[in-house]
This record gives structure tokens, C-alpha cells and sequence, in this order.
């Protein structure tokens, strides 16, 4: 029969600290699980152990990206606008070409857009040139009256908020006041091409690209040149409207058709002609008006009282 204390058979030991009170002379070692270590390192350093440290956003953008459904977020907040500004450089130079040499049937939106419109190349555009209106106005300005006696050269920075106010409201509020047409034709004819307010702007963007070269021209005093870059900048232009904005209204009533289409080229030809005769304008002859005309004046009161 078996000794109630065998030797071999495992035992439950107490803690470190009795078992060295028994035997001063023992050596103790902790083993303990391996699993273990990295955990409590995790739980020390702040992570919790049920894998909560993984980012919650990346999960619920995951689950969205799963399921089909991202999260719509409302208009006037920067989110909503980042993605208009998330392009590739090679992109916005492919469309700044595509709009400075269009070419009958490519439609702006569908070659080079592709349902990605951006805000990025439009806004740098319309600064761009905002600045090279306001800057070469001055530059011509001066030009004119350099060498003449009694001159005093005075930038006009107001040249600055005047282009700024005149290029950003055509800008935005002519694609607007478009959208909202095209909205209202739809509800009377269904099957029209639906155009987004966002294509719309960046067509109407990237339209500008071509004055602003045609806008460095106009800082040489010769009319005939400015008048030559004014028409070239406007059939350039035009023509990305007229064949990119023509497929939404084709199927509608012809004088519908034919109000729309002029009503894009006069705003673009009034913006065009409107900058060159405000920014561009010959100073000298109404100094010479002016001078002149009191001198007629007082050439004829003598021969009025004789």
C-alpha cells in the first residue's frame, strides 16, 4: 500500500515569502506564462486587452467602405469641400490643357472630369488671374504715362478687390444661376443630362485659364493686340462651354436651347470686354478732355461778348 506521503506526488506550495522564511538558504524561481508578459506590458503602457486600441474611425470607415455607404456631411462644413480639393498635379495639368485647346465632341466633363470635379485648379485660376488683372492694369497705367512731365505713379490696389469681386461672382454665381435652370428644366423634361453644381463650377474654372495669358498681353499699349487676345481668349472659352454645357439642354425646346447658349457667350463676353475697358482704359485722352475743353471754353467767352 502506498505511503500517504509520497515524495513524488505534486504538492501546492505556499507563497515566496513563506517558503523563505522556512529556508533562508533556498533559491526561488518564477516561471510564469509567456502570453502573459506582453499583455500586462500592453495593459501598463495604457492599451486596453480586448483589442479596443485600434482606431475606432478606421473600423467605422472599414464598415462603410464594406457596405457601400459613406457618410454624407452637410454643405457648409470643411469636410464636405476637402474632397474637391484632393487632386493630382497631372490632373489639374490635363485639364487646364483640355480647356485651353478644345476639340469638337470632347465633352470637358466627361473626358477630363469623369464624375471628380475639383475646386483646386478653378480657385488657383481665378486667383491667378484675379492678380495678373490687377497687376497689369497698374503696369499698363504706368507705361502710358511714363516720361511725361508732372507724373506721379500711384498703385491702385482697389484694382485688386474690383477683379476679385467680378471674376469670383462669375465664377460661382453664373454656374449657380445655370444649375437652377437646368434643376427647373428637368422637372418639365426627364430625360435631360443631369450636371452637378460641382462640374459645373470647375467647367466654368478651368475656362479661365486662357485669360490669363491673354490678360499679360494686355500690359503692351497696342489695341490691336489687346482686341486680338480678347477674341482668341473668348472663342477658347466659349467654345468649353458651348460644347461641354450643350448636351444638357439638347433635347429641350429649341429657343430654349438657343436663350441658354447665348446666354453663356454675353456673360463671357461681357466679363472679357468689361475687364479690358475698366482695367485697360485710356487715361490720356480724358486728361486731354480735360484740359482741353477749359481751354475751348475760354476760347469762345470772348467771342460770345464781342
Amino acid at each position: 500500500m502506498a505511503s500517504s506521503k509520497d515524495p513524488f506526488q505534486f504538492q501546492e506550495f505556499d507563497e515566496d515569502g513563506s517558503l523563505m522564511e522556512t529556508n533562508r538558504d533556498a533559491t526561488t524561481i518564477r516561471i510564469e506564462d509567456d502570453s502573459t508578459g506582453p499583455q500586462k506590458q500592453r495593459n501598463a503602457a495604457g492599451f486596453s486587452p480586448d483589442g479596443d486600441d485600434e482606431d475606432p474611425r478606421g473600423n467605422d470607415d472599414q464598415a462603410e467602405l464594406l457596405s457601400g455607404q459613406r457618410r454624407s456631411t452637410p454643405f457648409w462644413t470643411f469636410e464636405y469641400y476637402q474632397k474637391f480639393f484632393d487632386v493630382e498635379t497631372h490632373h489639374v495639368k490635363e485639364r487646364i490643357i483640355g480647356s485651353v485647346l478644345p476639340w469638337p465632341g470632347k465633352n470637358f466633363i466627361h473626358v477630363y472630369l469623369r464624375r471628380n470635379p475639383d475646386l483646386y485648379g478653378p480657385f488657383w485660376i481665378c486667383t491667378t488671374l484675379v492678380f495678373a488683372i490687377a497687376i497689369s492694369g497698374n503696369i499698363s497705367n504706368f507705361l502710358v504715362h511714363l516720361g511725361k512731365p508732372n507724373y506721379t505713379y500711384t498703385p491702385e490696389f482697389s484694382k485688386v478687390t474690383i477683379a476679385a469681386t467680378a471674376i469670383f461672382s462669375y465664377a460661382w454665381l453664373v454656374p449657380l444661376g445655370f444649375w437652377s435652370f437646368l434643376l427647373w428644366r428637368n422637372n418639365k423634361i426627364m430625360n435631360l443630362v443631369s450636371y452637378s453644381f460641382m462640374e459645373i463650377v470647375c467647367v466654368y474654372g478651368y475656362s479661365l485659364s486662357i485669360y490669363v495669358p491673354a490678360v499679360i498681353l494686355w500690359i503692351i499699349p497696342f489695341e490691336w493686340l489687346r482686341w486680338c487676345s480678347i477674341m482668341v481668349a473668348l472663342c477658347l472659352s466659349g467654345s468649353v462651354l458651348v460644347i461641354t454645357l450643350l448636351p444638357a439642354v439638347r433635347d429641350d425646346h429649341p429657343r430654349v436651347i438657343i436663350a441658354a447658349m447665348s446666354t453663356i457667350v454675353v456673360l463671357n463676353i461681357l466679363l472679357a470686354v468689361g475687364c479690358k475697358a475698366y482695367f485697360f482704359s485710356k487715361p490720356e485722352n480724358i486728361i486731354l478732355t480735360e484740359h482741353g475743353a477749359p481751354a475751348e471754353v475760354i476760347k469762345a467767352m470772348p467771342t460770345m461778348k464781342a
